[in-house]
């Protein structure tokens, strides 16, 4: 099944009569197609082009949307002028806007640039830690905490994550303890919020509730996100999972675009689309418009040069 599969004509959640915004039944989605999703794409969109999608993605509704990241453009080509995108976005209140940042270069640009809100994620498999930052996972928590602290005293917010939370395609599963423990120092520091990714999409459902429910003691079940993507048909299944955990977190990307350009396969974030007319159907809030997502969605594979939709519809139960 091909991402472009997945999208549903569905209506908005806030034009759904059923539906009332409030602390029960809202859940926050950030959109990570504009850096999860474009940084595997071989056409790599222009900063004009990126920070045109990042203003159309929030007028369809998205009030958080990870923008980019500042990492090395020879590494990561697609992601070369982060912080053009940056400048060129309108700044709309009551809009997140973030960056991923790996070290402390990146993160002195998120401050020069004033973005409010920065990402940091630590892998806990030591051979994805390897490959993906050149460091073990011990020298890039030690890198990581320093980043945090750094950035909570400088007033930014901050998302923590865990990378390879549920399995890693180089190690295969992954100790729940290896993933509490960096969950654990960087409660030290205070993040505001802790993600977990499944960076693979190795993890289950039963996988998800067990991590989720072991994390919920040390942070509160508020600030824990998820990360999930669907690489071997989970993705959906593990956001059910952790909605009935209590979690109101998910990182979702348009199209379903998107994966670790440094592990074999790990394409397929969970598609925005698909997951807010998921959460409609459970009688779940997002303000997001799916129709005018699937818009914009059409516009971005033609500028990516895809292959339109094959028309097949999922359902979303």
């Amino acid at each position: 099944m091909t991402v472009e599969a997945v999208w549903l004509p569905m209506r908005n959640a806030k034009d759904h009569p059923g539906i009332q915004e409030s602390e029960d039944t809202l859940v926050y989605l950030q959109e990570v197609g504009p850096r999860d999703g474009l940084q595997n794409e071989q056409t790599a969109l222009t900063p004009e082009a990126r920070a045109a999608l990042i203003d159309r993605l929030v007028s369809c509704g998205l009030s958080r949307i990870q923008i980019g990241s500042f990492v090395n453009p020879r590494r990561v080509p697609q992601m070369l002028g982060t912080h053009l995108v940056w400048r060129l976005i309108r700044k709309k209140k009551g809009v997140r806007f973030s960056v991923l940042v790996l070290n402390e270069k990146g993160l002195e640009l998120a401050i020069k640039e004033r973005v409010p809100h920065v990402e940091i994620y630590v892998s806990a498999s030591e051979t994805h830690s390897m490959k993906n930052t050149g460091f073990t996972v011990d020298e890039a928590l030690t890198k990581a905490l320093n980043i945090i602290t750094r950035a909570r005293e400088e007033g930014l917010t901050v998302t923590a994550g865990v990378m390879c939370a549920f399995g890693c395609f180089y190690e295969g599963k992954v100790p729940d303890e290896a993933a509490l423990r960096l969950v654990q120092a960087f409660e030290r520091c205070g993040p505001t919020e802790i993600c977990l990714a499944d960076t693979t999409g190795m993890g289950v459902p039963e996988q998800v509730t067990r991590l989720v429910n072991a994390v919920v003691p040390i942070v509160g079940v508020d600030r824990i996100g998820l990360h999930l993507h669907d690489t071997h048909g989970h993705g959906y299944d593990n956001l059910k999972a952790a909605l009935a955990s209590g979690v109101r977190r998910f990182d979702t990307s348009i199209g379903g675009l998107g994966g670790c350009p440094f592990i074999p396969g790990a394409a397929g974030n969970i598609a925005t689309g698909r997951t807010a007319s998921l959460l409609e159907s459970m009688g779940l809030y997002t303000g997001i418009n799916v129709a005018c997502l699937e818009e914009e969605w059409g516009a971005l594979q033609t500028r990516l040069g895809k292959k339109p939709p094959e028309g097949r519809v999922i359902s979303p139960s």
